[in-house]
């Protein structure tokens, strides 16, 4: 744990799900960890509190991702409480799944907005104030690989994401900032299991040789691997997290 001390780690979309689960494991391990939300104050609050209750530090910050300004006041805000930042995990994003053909355009720009241009903007911000020696941690999905039918929209902002990931990381050169992207595959959480029947969720369990869904926290560990010391040596990469289903 006193590894990581001192250190400061921004988590985007970190009041519920996945995001929720990384910022509880970082401030586990010794991260001083900054809870972004955009709608969810008491969600993210509940998580500050779930951090605190375990002996580590954690304050919630009120940010649209897709806001470029309110982007940068977030990391305005943290180096003024903190000194700097070192972690950034752009984990907020949206799923709206449709065929191609109907496919409309307020849910188009909506992800394009969130998954690529919000993950854009805290990249900026994070190629020019995070401290060296950083790490920036992005999320794609399986779903690149996979190609599912419906999931285009969404998976074509991920498909972005990954391709800013690789370039970021050639981009920090003679820094030690290291830039890389978890993929999950399906995870139980209740946005996955939200309207799916017992059957379908049982199915899509099966579809990897471990044969069951991943865990918030197997994904949050990947996370935790990636800001920690022994993921030094990763960098540009997409990892895909999700039990060998691709």
């Amino acid at each position: 744990m006193s590894e990581q001390n001192n250190k400061v780690a921004i988590v985007t979309g970190a009041s519920r799900g996945i995001g929720a689960a990384i910022a509880e494991r970082l401030g586990k391990d010794g991260f001083t960890v900054i809870v972004n939300y955009a709608g969810s104050a008491a969600a993210a609050e509940e998580v500050v509190r779930k951090i605190e209750q375990a002996g580590g530090k954690a304050v919630t910050a009120q940010a649209d991702v897709a806001d470029a300004d309110a982007v940068r006041r977030m990391f305005d805000s943290a180096e003024t409480a903190f000194g700097g930042i070192d972690v950034l995990v752009n984990n907020a994003g949206i799923m709206m799944m449709s065929a191609l053909a109907s496919a409309d355009d307020v849910n188009f720009d909506r992800q394009v907005n969130v998954n690529l241009k919000g993950t854009f903007n805290t990249l900026r911000e994070a190629a020019k104030r995070l401290r060296n020696g950083g790490r920036v941690i992005n999320f794609s999905t399986t779903v690149v690989g996979l190609k599912l039918e419906t999931y285009g929209v969404y998976a074509a902002t991920k498909a972005a994401v990954e391709t800013l990931t690789a370039i970021m990381a050639k981009e920090m050169r003679g820094r030690s900032i290291t830039v890389n992207a978890v993929a999950p595959g399906p995870t139980g959480t209740d946005l996955f299991l939200d309207g799916k029947s017992d059957e379908l969720v049982e199915r899509m369990a099966k579809m990897n040789p471990l044969e069951r869904l991943g865990t918030p926290a197997d994904i949050a560990a990947v996370v935790a691997f990636l800001a920690g010391p022994d993921g030094a040596w990763i960098n540009g990469q997409t990892l895909r997290a999700n039990g060998g289903v691709i």
